[in-house]
């Protein structure tokens, strides 16, 4: 039985948590046999950190070339594990050779000293059809890959020296796990955006879902590393979950932040979540109509189809010894206030409506946001930052 069972919590992914931070004794021993310093990117600083902390359990590294490539064919490692994509370092420099010692940086920090164990040239248009399922360069990680990512891939091994330091606090996997009770569902909420009224109610009414424990808990976990183009930074993000989780005061929700950066990979993306979640702790996994969904920058039609993630993560929930909660598709109603689609249209109800593009025009005109929207303490938030 490992640490976790015991705990009363379930087991990560792999079936224990890994943690590479070198003891402070070894440090100074690790860095006398670096050979060069690479700078990170804002993508693989994430990485790096949920290699460390174990959000990528049981993966002790950048994978080799024969995983990488057994991942963007099947979602698997050589050894059978589910992996949802592949985690790889990218870099242009070809004098980089089998054997170097990399000192990975970031904006200053020394973060971890990789062991180059694998290098190669991916044959990328393979790897987006396999992930993404497009070649096109209108779906944004296949633009990423192409024209982001450096020619060559490195897999090997870390051993990390520090983490990120970041706006937004982000607990590890074993700080998360301490905050949760013992034999009781714990229910993900993913999300890469400012929460409002509608979220709320979807993330708090799955604790009443068949399958959820009655003392349940909600871990809202959201990513905030790099995400699309027209997100809301991430450092504004955690402003409006930092207020919000003081607003709400609910003793049922965990908030913590997760150094993630989005791919968009619609079912893809929901494998490498749930997968994430579980070595957090979480027992379940809410998944959204097209989730980590995206459309063509041209023509404006989606990538997925609605249900295409729901059905892959519920299709591998199974193995992993996870459970998914369907999103309940909520609309706000004169009469009822948040009910589902389904009852408002059977009832007759009278529903209201606010598009994404309508609530940041209030913003930027200073018009009265309508509370069953949006949460006050968010409106301010944004209402600072757009200022």
């Amino acid at each position: 039985m490992t640490a976790a069972e015991s705990a009363g919590l379930i087991a990560p992914h792999g079936g224990s948590l890994v943690n590479l931070a070198v003891p402070a004794a070894e440090r100074e021993s690790l860095l006398a046999g670096v050979s060069r310093r690479i700078e990170c990117s804002d993508r693989n600083a994430c990485d790096v950190e949920l290699l460390v902390v174990g959000g990528f359990s049981p993966l002790r590294g950048f994978m080799h070339q024969q995983d990488y490539e057994a991942v963007v064919a099947g979602h698997r490692t050589t050894s059978g594990l589910l992996f949802g994509l592949p985690i790889v370092f990218d870099t242009d420099d070809a004098s980089i050779a089998i054997g170097d010692q990399l000192l990975l940086t970031y904006r200053g920090q020394e973060l971890a000293v990789m062991t180059v164990e694998s290098r190669w040239e991916p044959d990328k248009a393979r790897e987006a059809q396999g992930c993404y399922g497009t070649t096109s360069i209108e779906h944004p990680a296949v633009k990423m890959i192409a024209t982001e990512r450096g020619r060559i891939y490195l897999g090997g091994s870390i051993q990390g020296l520090e983490l990120p330091s970041r706006v937004f606090p982000c607990k590890t996997p074993a700080e998360v796990r301490a905050t949760l009770p013992a034999g009781q569902s714990v229910v993900a909420f993913q999300c890469r955006n400012p929460i409002h009224r509608a979220h709320y109610e979807l993330f708090t009414r799955a604790l009443g879902a068949a399958n959820v424990s009655e003392q349940g808990v909600v871990l809202v976990h959201p990513t905030c590393g790099p995400t699309q183009d027209d997100d809301i930074a991430g450092e504004v993000r955690f402003q409006t979950y930092e207020r919000l989780a003081v607003e709400v005061n609910n003793a049922r929700i965990r908030w913590a932040y997760l150094p993630y950066s989005m791919h968009m990979a619609g079912p893809r993306e929901a494998l490498q979540h749930m997968i994430i979640r579980k070595n957090y702790g979480c027992t379940h996994f809410i998944i959204g109509r097209d989730m980590a969904g995206c459309k063509s920058s041209l023509s404006g039609e989606d990538f997925y189809g609605p249900y295409q993630a729901q059905d892959f993560a519920r299709d591998n929930a199974a193995e992993l010894g996870m459970e998914t909660v369907p999103s309940l598709n909520l609309v706000y109603t004169e009469e009822e206030g948040y009910v589902t689609a389904e009852h408002a249209e059977a009832r007759g109800l009278h529903i209201r409506k606010l598009s994404g593009t309508q609530f940041r025009q209030m913003l930027r005109g200073g018009e009265e946001i309508p509370e069953w929207f949006a949460f006050r303490s968010v409106v301010e938030v944004l209402r600072a930052a757009a200022g």
